[in-house]
Protein backbone atom coordinates (compact mmCIF):
# COMPACT_ATOMS: atom_id res chain seq x y z
CA UNK A 1 0.00 0.00 0.00
CA UNK A 2 1.21 3.52 -0.76
CA UNK A 3 0.30 5.76 2.14
CA UNK A 4 0.43 9.54 1.92
CA UNK A 5 3.92 10.94 2.21
CA UNK A 6 4.92 12.26 5.65
CA UNK A 7 5.12 15.96 6.23
CA UNK A 8 8.56 17.29 5.37
CA UNK A 9 9.88 17.25 8.90
CA UNK A 10 13.11 15.38 8.29
CA UNK A 11 14.16 11.95 9.43
CA UNK A 12 13.76 12.83 13.08
CA UNK A 13 10.23 14.03 12.45
CA UNK A 14 9.36 10.83 10.66
CA UNK A 15 10.69 8.76 13.55
CA UNK A 16 8.69 10.89 16.00
CA UNK A 17 5.62 10.37 13.83
CA UNK A 18 6.04 6.60 14.05
CA UNK A 19 6.17 6.96 17.83
CA UNK A 20 2.54 8.05 17.63
CA UNK A 21 1.60 4.48 16.73
CA UNK A 22 1.14 3.38 20.40
CA UNK A 23 -1.26 6.29 20.93
CA UNK A 24 -3.15 5.41 17.75
CA UNK A 25 -3.33 1.80 18.94
CA UNK A 26 -4.84 3.06 22.22
CA UNK A 27 -7.55 4.76 20.17
CA UNK A 28 -8.33 1.46 18.42
CA UNK A 29 -8.68 -0.13 21.86
CA UNK A 30 -10.98 2.66 23.07
CA UNK A 31 -13.48 2.58 20.24
CA UNK A 32 -13.54 -1.23 20.23
CA UNK A 33 -14.32 -1.17 23.95
CA UNK A 34 -17.17 1.32 23.41
CA UNK A 35 -18.61 -0.41 20.36
CA UNK A 36 -18.90 -3.87 21.87
CA UNK A 37 -20.79 -2.62 24.92
CA UNK A 38 -23.83 -2.44 22.65
CA UNK A 39 -23.84 -6.27 22.61
CA UNK A 40 -24.23 -6.20 26.40
CA UNK A 41 -26.82 -3.43 26.28
CA UNK A 42 -29.11 -5.35 23.92
CA UNK A 43 -30.34 -8.08 26.34
CA UNK A 44 -30.69 -5.49 29.12
CA UNK A 45 -32.73 -3.04 27.05
CA UNK A 46 -34.66 -5.85 25.34
CA UNK A 47 -35.93 -7.07 28.72
CA UNK A 48 -36.36 -3.65 30.36
CA UNK A 49 -38.50 -2.28 27.52
CA UNK A 50 -40.09 -5.65 26.52
CA UNK A 51 -38.74 -5.45 22.95
CA UNK A 52 -38.80 -7.94 20.06
CA UNK A 53 -35.57 -8.91 18.29
CA UNK A 54 -36.07 -6.36 15.53
CA UNK A 55 -36.86 -3.58 18.02
CA UNK A 56 -33.81 -4.50 20.12
CA UNK A 57 -31.61 -4.36 17.02
CA UNK A 58 -32.55 -0.68 16.66
CA UNK A 59 -29.66 -0.14 19.09
CA UNK A 60 -27.24 -1.37 16.45
CA UNK A 61 -29.21 0.41 13.73
CA UNK A 62 -28.91 3.82 15.43
CA UNK A 63 -25.28 3.19 16.40
CA UNK A 64 -24.09 2.25 12.93
CA UNK A 65 -26.39 4.68 11.14
CA UNK A 66 -23.99 7.34 12.43
CA UNK A 67 -21.29 5.94 10.14
CA UNK A 68 -23.51 6.50 7.11
CA UNK A 69 -24.44 10.05 8.09
CA UNK A 70 -21.14 11.23 9.56
CA UNK A 71 -18.38 9.49 7.55
CA UNK A 72 -18.26 11.79 4.51
CA UNK A 73 -18.52 15.02 6.56
CA UNK A 74 -15.87 13.57 8.89
CA UNK A 75 -13.53 12.81 5.97
CA UNK A 76 -14.02 16.32 4.58
CA UNK A 77 -13.31 17.77 8.02
CA UNK A 78 -10.24 15.60 8.67
CA UNK A 79 -8.86 16.49 5.23
CA UNK A 80 -8.91 20.14 6.33
CA UNK A 81 -7.94 20.08 10.00
CA UNK A 82 -5.61 17.05 9.91
CA UNK A 83 -5.56 13.66 11.55
CA UNK A 84 -4.70 14.66 15.13
CA UNK A 85 -7.20 17.49 15.49
CA UNK A 86 -9.84 15.26 13.92
CA UNK A 87 -9.10 12.59 16.52
CA UNK A 88 -9.43 15.12 19.35
CA UNK A 89 -12.82 16.25 18.04
CA UNK A 90 -14.00 12.67 17.70
CA UNK A 91 -12.98 11.78 21.25
CA UNK A 92 -14.81 14.80 22.67
CA UNK A 93 -17.99 13.83 20.79
CA UNK A 94 -17.61 10.24 22.04
CA UNK A 95 -17.38 11.49 25.63
CA UNK A 96 -20.50 13.59 25.08
CA UNK A 97 -22.39 10.53 23.87
CA UNK A 98 -21.34 8.58 26.97
CA UNK A 99 -22.54 11.39 29.23
CA UNK A 100 -25.95 11.27 27.52
CA UNK A 101 -26.56 7.81 29.00
CA UNK A 102 -27.10 9.40 32.41
CA UNK A 103 -30.21 11.43 31.48
CA UNK A 104 -31.41 8.50 29.33
CA UNK A 105 -31.28 6.25 32.40
CA UNK A 106 -33.02 8.88 34.55
CA UNK A 107 -35.81 9.12 31.98
CA UNK A 108 -36.11 5.36 31.49
CA UNK A 109 -36.92 6.08 27.85
CA UNK A 110 -35.68 3.80 25.07
CA UNK A 111 -35.35 6.50 22.34
CA UNK A 112 -33.03 8.47 24.65
CA UNK A 113 -30.65 5.50 24.72
CA UNK A 114 -30.80 5.32 20.93
CA UNK A 115 -29.88 9.01 20.73
CA UNK A 116 -26.92 8.55 23.09
CA UNK A 117 -25.69 5.61 21.01
CA UNK A 118 -25.93 7.69 17.83
CA UNK A 119 -23.83 10.52 19.29
CA UNK A 120 -21.26 8.07 20.68
CA UNK A 121 -20.99 6.40 17.29
CA UNK A 122 -20.69 9.76 15.52
CA UNK A 123 -17.57 10.46 17.58
CA UNK A 124 -16.19 6.99 16.90
CA UNK A 125 -16.74 7.59 13.18
CA UNK A 126 -14.62 10.75 13.23
CA UNK A 127 -11.87 8.95 15.15
CA UNK A 128 -11.93 5.99 12.74
CA UNK A 129 -11.80 8.16 9.62
CA UNK A 130 -8.60 9.71 10.97
CA UNK A 131 -7.00 6.80 12.82
CA UNK A 132 -7.26 4.01 10.20
CA UNK A 133 -5.21 5.77 7.47
CA UNK A 134 -2.94 7.25 10.15
CA UNK A 135 -2.08 3.79 11.47
CA UNK A 136 -1.47 2.57 7.92
CA UNK A 137 0.76 5.56 7.12
CA UNK A 138 2.99 5.64 10.23
CA UNK A 139 5.85 3.50 8.95
CA UNK A 140 7.00 1.36 6.05
CA UNK A 141 4.27 1.34 3.35
CA UNK A 142 5.11 -2.27 2.51
CA UNK A 143 3.94 -3.31 5.98
CA UNK A 144 0.70 -1.33 6.06
CA UNK A 145 -1.49 -4.51 6.01
CA UNK A 146 0.46 -5.93 8.94
CA UNK A 147 0.54 -2.65 10.89
CA UNK A 148 -3.19 -1.97 10.58
CA UNK A 149 -3.95 -5.59 11.50
CA UNK A 150 -1.80 -5.17 14.62
CA UNK A 151 -3.70 -2.00 15.54
CA UNK A 152 -6.96 -3.87 14.95
CA UNK A 153 -5.70 -6.60 17.30
CA UNK A 154 -5.73 -4.05 20.10
CA UNK A 155 -9.18 -3.00 18.93
CA UNK A 156 -10.16 -6.62 19.51
CA UNK A 157 -8.49 -6.50 22.93
CA UNK A 158 -10.93 -3.70 23.73
CA UNK A 159 -13.83 -5.71 22.36
CA UNK A 160 -12.74 -8.66 24.52
CA UNK A 161 -12.56 -6.65 27.75
CA UNK A 162 -15.65 -4.57 27.02
CA UNK A 163 -18.17 -7.41 27.51
CA UNK A 164 -16.54 -8.40 30.82
CA UNK A 165 -16.74 -4.78 32.00
CA UNK A 166 -20.30 -4.36 30.74
CA UNK A 167 -21.47 -7.73 32.01
CA UNK A 168 -20.14 -7.00 35.50
CA UNK A 169 -21.75 -3.56 35.71
CA UNK A 170 -24.87 -3.99 33.55
CA UNK A 171 -25.88 -7.68 33.54
CA UNK A 172 -24.61 -8.86 36.95
CA UNK A 173 -27.77 -7.55 38.65
CA UNK A 174 -29.84 -9.71 36.32
CA UNK A 175 -32.15 -9.08 33.39
CA UNK A 176 -35.75 -8.48 34.45
CA UNK A 177 -38.86 -7.94 32.35
CA UNK A 178 -41.80 -5.82 33.52
CA UNK A 179 -44.61 -7.74 35.18
CA UNK A 180 -47.71 -7.98 32.98
CA UNK A 181 -50.47 -5.61 34.08
CA UNK A 182 -48.18 -2.97 35.64
CA UNK A 183 -49.76 0.47 35.75
CA UNK A 184 -48.01 3.38 34.02
CA UNK A 185 -46.35 4.73 37.18
CA UNK A 186 -45.02 1.34 38.27
CA UNK A 187 -43.79 0.57 34.75
CA UNK A 188 -41.96 3.92 34.54
CA UNK A 189 -40.33 3.33 37.94
CA UNK A 190 -39.30 -0.20 36.90
CA UNK A 191 -37.67 1.06 33.71
CA UNK A 192 -35.77 3.82 35.51
CA UNK A 193 -34.50 1.36 38.12
CA UNK A 194 -33.35 -1.18 35.53
CA UNK A 195 -31.84 1.49 33.27
CA UNK A 196 -29.82 2.93 36.16
CA UNK A 197 -27.38 0.00 35.82
CA UNK A 198 -26.24 1.48 32.51
CA UNK A 199 -25.18 4.87 33.93
CA UNK A 200 -21.92 4.09 35.79
CA UNK A 201 -19.97 2.26 33.04
CA UNK A 202 -20.53 5.08 30.57
CA UNK A 203 -19.52 7.74 33.08
CA UNK A 204 -16.22 5.90 33.60
CA UNK A 205 -15.66 5.64 29.85
CA UNK A 206 -16.38 9.36 29.36
CA UNK A 207 -13.65 10.28 31.84
CA UNK A 208 -11.09 8.09 30.05
CA UNK A 209 -12.03 9.55 26.66
CA UNK A 210 -11.58 13.11 27.91
CA UNK A 211 -8.09 12.18 29.17
CA UNK A 212 -7.23 10.64 25.78
CA UNK A 213 -8.48 13.77 24.00
CA UNK A 214 -6.21 15.92 26.18
CA UNK A 215 -3.19 13.77 25.34
CA UNK A 216 -3.94 13.91 21.62
CA UNK A 217 -4.32 17.69 21.80
CA UNK A 218 -0.88 18.01 23.38
CA UNK A 219 0.57 15.94 20.49
CA UNK A 220 -1.43 17.62 17.74
CA UNK A 221 1.67 19.20 16.13
CA UNK A 222 3.52 15.87 15.79
CA UNK A 223 4.63 15.05 12.21
CA UNK A 224 2.09 12.76 10.55
CA UNK A 225 1.30 11.76 6.95
CA UNK A 226 -0.06 14.65 4.89
CA UNK A 227 -3.79 14.87 4.17
CA UNK A 228 -5.13 15.99 0.80
CA UNK A 229 -8.12 18.35 1.02
CA UNK A 230 -11.20 16.60 -0.35
CA UNK A 231 -14.20 18.04 -2.19
CA UNK A 232 -17.67 16.50 -2.46
CA UNK A 233 -17.14 15.66 -6.14
CA UNK A 234 -14.02 13.65 -5.34
CA UNK A 235 -16.13 10.88 -3.86
CA UNK A 236 -17.88 10.17 -7.15
CA UNK A 237 -14.47 9.81 -8.77
CA UNK A 238 -13.29 7.47 -6.02
CA UNK A 239 -16.42 5.33 -6.32
CA UNK A 240 -15.40 4.70 -9.91
CA UNK A 241 -12.42 2.67 -8.68
CA UNK A 242 -13.71 -0.94 -8.57
CA UNK A 243 -11.24 -2.09 -5.93
CA UNK A 244 -12.34 0.70 -3.58
CA UNK A 245 -16.07 0.51 -4.28
CA UNK A 246 -16.20 -3.30 -3.94
CA UNK A 247 -14.00 -2.97 -0.86
CA UNK A 248 -16.59 -0.60 0.62
CA UNK A 249 -19.29 -3.18 -0.11
CA UNK A 250 -17.16 -5.81 1.63
CA UNK A 251 -16.74 -3.56 4.67
CA UNK A 252 -20.54 -3.10 4.70
CA UNK A 253 -21.08 -6.85 4.68
CA UNK A 254 -18.28 -7.66 7.12
CA UNK A 255 -19.28 -5.17 9.81
CA UNK A 256 -22.91 -6.15 9.39
CA UNK A 257 -22.14 -9.84 9.80
CA UNK A 258 -19.77 -9.35 12.73
CA UNK A 259 -22.23 -7.13 14.59
CA UNK A 260 -25.22 -9.35 13.80
CA UNK A 261 -23.49 -12.42 15.23
CA UNK A 262 -22.21 -10.53 18.29
CA UNK A 263 -25.64 -9.04 18.96
CA UNK A 264 -27.32 -12.46 18.88
CA UNK A 265 -24.80 -14.26 21.07
CA UNK A 266 -26.49 -13.93 24.47
CA UNK A 267 -29.89 -15.06 23.20
CA UNK A 268 -28.40 -17.76 20.93
CA UNK A 269 -26.23 -19.31 23.66
CA UNK A 270 -29.23 -19.54 25.98
CA UNK A 271 -31.46 -20.88 23.19
CA UNK A 272 -29.10 -23.77 22.29
CA UNK A 273 -28.62 -24.68 25.96
CA UNK A 274 -24.97 -23.67 26.27
CA UNK A 275 -25.85 -21.63 29.39
CA UNK A 276 -28.95 -20.53 31.27
CA UNK A 277 -27.65 -17.22 32.62
CA UNK A 278 -27.56 -13.90 30.76
CA UNK A 279 -24.56 -12.89 32.88
CA UNK A 280 -22.61 -16.01 31.90
CA UNK A 281 -23.63 -15.60 28.27
CA UNK A 282 -22.52 -11.96 28.41
CA UNK A 283 -19.12 -13.09 29.63
CA UNK A 284 -18.88 -15.54 26.74
CA UNK A 285 -19.11 -12.60 24.32
CA UNK A 286 -15.54 -11.90 25.47
CA UNK A 287 -14.52 -15.24 23.94
CA UNK A 288 -15.94 -14.21 20.56
CA UNK A 289 -14.01 -10.94 20.57
CA UNK A 290 -10.97 -12.46 22.29
CA UNK A 291 -10.57 -14.96 19.47
CA UNK A 292 -10.69 -12.04 17.04
CA UNK A 293 -7.85 -10.45 19.00
CA UNK A 294 -5.77 -13.64 18.90
CA UNK A 295 -6.43 -13.99 15.18
CA UNK A 296 -5.30 -10.43 14.51
CA UNK A 297 -2.01 -10.89 16.34
CA UNK A 298 -1.44 -14.06 14.31
CA UNK A 299 -2.67 -12.35 11.16
CA UNK A 300 -0.31 -9.39 11.53
CA UNK A 301 2.53 -11.93 11.21
CA UNK A 302 0.92 -14.15 8.53
CA UNK A 303 0.19 -11.15 6.30
CA UNK A 304 3.92 -10.51 5.99
CA UNK A 305 4.26 -13.73 4.00
CA UNK A 306 0.85 -14.69 2.54
CA UNK A 307 -1.04 -12.55 -0.02
CA UNK A 308 -3.70 -10.48 1.72
CA UNK A 309 -6.48 -11.42 -0.74
CA UNK A 310 -5.89 -15.12 -0.12
CA UNK A 311 -5.93 -14.68 3.68
CA UNK A 312 -9.17 -12.70 3.43
CA UNK A 313 -10.90 -15.34 1.29
CA UNK A 314 -9.83 -18.19 3.57
CA UNK A 315 -11.05 -16.45 6.71
CA UNK A 316 -14.38 -15.46 5.14
CA UNK A 317 -15.02 -19.02 3.98
CA UNK A 318 -14.17 -20.32 7.46
CA UNK A 319 -16.63 -17.91 9.10
CA UNK A 320 -19.35 -18.82 6.59
CA UNK A 321 -18.89 -22.53 7.28
CA UNK A 322 -19.13 -22.10 11.06
CA UNK A 323 -22.18 -19.87 10.73
CA UNK A 324 -23.88 -22.40 8.49
CA UNK A 325 -23.26 -25.19 11.01
CA UNK A 326 -24.54 -23.05 13.91
CA UNK A 327 -27.65 -22.16 11.89
CA UNK A 328 -28.60 -25.66 10.81
CA UNK A 329 -27.27 -28.75 12.58
CA UNK A 330 -25.54 -27.91 15.88
CA UNK A 331 -26.95 -27.67 19.41
CA UNK A 332 -25.52 -27.24 22.90
CA UNK A 333 -21.79 -26.89 23.41
CA UNK A 334 -20.83 -27.64 19.77
CA UNK A 335 -23.15 -24.85 18.63
CA UNK A 336 -21.57 -22.47 21.16
CA UNK A 337 -18.07 -23.42 20.03
CA UNK A 338 -18.98 -22.87 16.38
CA UNK A 339 -20.60 -19.46 16.77
CA UNK A 340 -17.92 -18.17 19.15
CA UNK A 341 -15.17 -19.43 16.82
CA UNK A 342 -16.47 -17.14 14.08
CA UNK A 343 -14.59 -14.44 15.99
CA UNK A 344 -11.26 -16.08 15.10
CA UNK A 345 -12.06 -15.96 11.40
CA UNK A 346 -13.40 -12.40 11.66
CA UNK A 347 -10.00 -11.33 12.91
CA UNK A 348 -8.18 -10.05 9.84
CA UNK A 349 -11.16 -9.19 7.67
CA UNK A 350 -11.67 -5.51 8.46
CA UNK A 351 -8.01 -4.39 8.37
CA UNK A 352 -7.29 -6.52 5.30
CA UNK A 353 -10.30 -5.23 3.35
CA UNK A 354 -9.44 -1.68 4.43
CA UNK A 355 -5.80 -1.76 3.30
CA UNK A 356 -6.61 -3.64 0.09
CA UNK A 357 -9.23 -1.02 -0.73
CA UNK A 358 -7.02 2.06 -0.22
CA UNK A 359 -3.96 0.51 -1.87
CA UNK A 360 -2.37 3.12 -4.13
CA UNK A 361 -4.76 5.99 -3.31
CA UNK A 362 -1.92 8.24 -2.15
CA UNK A 363 -3.24 11.74 -1.47
CA UNK A 364 -6.81 10.43 -1.75
CA UNK A 365 -6.33 8.08 1.20
CA UNK A 366 -8.40 10.23 3.59
CA UNK A 367 -11.26 10.30 1.07
CA UNK A 368 -11.07 6.54 0.57
CA UNK A 369 -11.08 6.09 4.34
CA UNK A 370 -14.23 8.19 4.53
CA UNK A 371 -15.99 5.99 1.99
CA UNK A 372 -14.94 2.83 3.79
CA UNK A 373 -16.07 4.20 7.15
CA UNK A 374 -19.39 5.16 5.55
CA UNK A 375 -19.78 1.50 4.61
CA UNK A 376 -19.64 0.56 8.30
CA UNK A 377 -23.36 1.40 8.20
CA UNK A 378 -23.66 -2.31 7.40
CA UNK A 379 -23.63 -2.70 11.17
CA UNK A 380 -27.03 -0.97 11.16
CA UNK A 381 -28.63 -2.76 8.22
CA UNK A 382 -27.54 -6.41 8.46
CA UNK A 383 -28.38 -6.90 12.19
CA UNK A 384 -31.81 -5.34 11.58
CA UNK A 385 -32.39 -7.76 8.68
CA UNK A 386 -31.26 -10.62 10.89
CA UNK A 387 -33.60 -9.43 13.65
CA UNK A 388 -36.55 -9.39 11.24
CA UNK A 389 -35.58 -12.89 10.06
CA UNK A 390 -35.29 -14.08 13.67
CA UNK A 391 -38.77 -12.78 14.54
CA UNK A 392 -40.22 -14.62 11.54
CA UNK A 393 -38.16 -17.83 11.22
CA UNK A 394 -36.28 -18.17 14.52
CA UNK A 395 -32.83 -17.05 15.70
CA UNK A 396 -30.83 -20.01 14.36
CA UNK A 397 -32.10 -19.80 10.75
CA UNK A 398 -31.52 -16.04 10.86
CA UNK A 399 -27.77 -16.74 11.07
CA UNK A 400 -27.92 -17.47 7.34
CA UNK A 401 -27.98 -13.69 6.82
CA UNK A 402 -24.36 -13.20 8.03
CA UNK A 403 -23.38 -16.47 6.29
CA UNK A 404 -24.34 -14.90 2.95
CA UNK A 405 -22.30 -11.80 3.83
CA UNK A 406 -19.18 -13.86 4.49
CA UNK A 407 -19.57 -15.67 1.16
CA UNK A 408 -19.54 -12.33 -0.71
CA UNK A 409 -16.43 -11.18 1.20
CA UNK A 410 -14.63 -14.37 0.18
CA UNK A 411 -15.40 -13.53 -3.44
CA UNK A 412 -13.81 -10.07 -3.03
CA UNK A 413 -10.65 -11.62 -1.60
CA UNK A 414 -10.40 -14.08 -4.48
CA UNK A 415 -10.93 -11.32 -7.07
CA UNK A 416 -8.13 -9.27 -5.56
CA UNK A 417 -5.86 -12.31 -5.36
CA UNK A 418 -6.56 -13.12 -9.02
CA UNK A 419 -5.54 -9.60 -10.03
CA UNK A 420 -8.98 -8.74 -11.40
CA UNK A 421 -9.19 -5.73 -9.06
CA UNK A 422 -5.73 -4.21 -9.38
CA UNK A 423 -5.32 -1.14 -7.19
CA UNK A 424 -2.85 1.33 -8.68
CA UNK A 425 -3.84 1.12 -12.38
CA UNK A 426 -7.48 1.89 -11.65
CA UNK A 427 -6.47 4.82 -9.48
CA UNK A 428 -4.29 6.21 -12.21
CA UNK A 429 -7.04 5.75 -14.78
CA UNK A 430 -9.60 7.38 -12.52
CA UNK A 431 -7.35 10.36 -12.01
CA UNK A 432 -6.65 10.63 -15.69
CA UNK A 433 -10.35 10.81 -16.40
CA UNK A 434 -11.14 13.29 -13.64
Amino acid sequence: MHAPAPNPAGAGGAIHGRRLLPLVIALFFAWGFCTVLVDVLIPKLKATFALGYAEAMLTQFCFFLAYFIVSIPAALLVSRIGYMRGIVLGLVVMAGGCLMFSPAASLGWYPAFLGALFVLAAGITVVQVAANPLAAGLGDPARAHSRLTLAQAFNSFGTMLGPLFGSALILAAGVAEPTPGMDEAALAAFRVEQASHVRLPYMIIAAVLVALAGLCWLLRRSPVPAVHAMRQGDYLRLLGIPRLSLGALSIFLYVGAEVAVGSALVNYLIMVGATTSEHAAGNLIAVYWGLAMVGRFIGSWVLRFVPAGLVLAACALGAATLGLLAATVLEGTPAAVAILSIGLFNSVMFPTIFTLSIDGLGEDTAGGSGLLCLAIVGGAIVPLLMGLAADRFGLAPALLVPVACYACIAAYGLLVRAGVLAGRPQVAAARAGS
